[in-house]
């Protein structure tokens, strides 16, 4: 009998971070399901995949909208009859203003980019899981999930609200067969962050290639036991 693909679904996969992690698990030969709320990024980065009746690109959708969002997961679910794993690497970062100066527009922002993407595409894929009694969800934190820093309240809070409720959804999900645990990446090595950076050593930095790898890993049976983990990935 032939062995079921993996089907893995993954947020953001036109950025530096989803890309990779896209091509690591390009290399398996899953099922992919790519969402993106930019219309053209899916279609300008995998070409290959536009007619590929074995994977499913949703360009377009609004991961703010939760309707949107339960809507493409079912779209995903249809085709292939469950996802397997999530991998959710849409946020957003600020910094600069002081707590005192920090406006509402830019603390709701990063809730927004941050928590809310992540409560509607896990609250989307979450009883399909459940049902299935199996799956593997990824988060991505960040080093101030830890620990807050100056000129970064809203960043920090929002993204130890992801921590916690990676927390939560372990708590929750282990029992069904579920491992739901956070990547923690230091300063990733990306062309933005170069530019805002040029002054930094960057030999320290993570790249999104080795972060991929730890990200799958997290979705292998190797992970069965790893549950409501933050796992640091920093670099050198």
């Amino acid at each position: 009998m032939t062995e079921k693909r993996k089907v893995v679904l993954v947020t953001g996969p036109a950025g530096n971070l989803g890309s990779a992690v896209v091509q690591r698990f390009k290399k398996d030969n899953p099922s992919l399901i790519l969402i993106d709320h930019h219309p053209d990024r899916l279609a300008e980065r995998y070409p290959e995949l536009q007619s590929s009746e074995t994977n499913l690109l949703l360009p377009g959708i609004d991961l703010l909208d939760r309707s949107a969002v339960q809507d493409a997961v079912q779209r995903g679910i249809s085709q292939f009859e469950r996802i397997d794993c999530l991998i959710h690497t849409v946020g957003g970062f600020s910094m600069g203003e002081t707590v005192a100066e920090l406006s509402d527009q830019i603390l709701q922002k990063m809730f927004d980019l941050n928590l809310k993407t992540l409560l509607n595409i896990t609250r989307a894929v979450i009883p399909q899981m459940v049902e299935a009694q199996s799956g593997k969800i990824v988060t991505v934190g960040a080093r101030p999930s830890f620990a807050g820093k100056a000129r970064m309240s809203a960043y920090s809070i929002a993204k130890s609200a992801v921590l916690r409720l990676t927390e939560s959804m372990s708590a929750e999900l282990k029992s069904s067969g579920i491992n739901v645990n956070c990547l923690i990446p230091g300063t990733i090595d990306t062309p933005e962050n170069r530019q805002a950076m040029p002054d930094a050593d960057t030999s320290r930095w993570v790249t999104p290639a080795s972060l991929a790898k730890v990200i799958y890993f997290l979705c292998s049976p190797a992970a069965d036991d790893i549950h409501g983990s933050a796992i640091p990935v920093y670099g050198a």
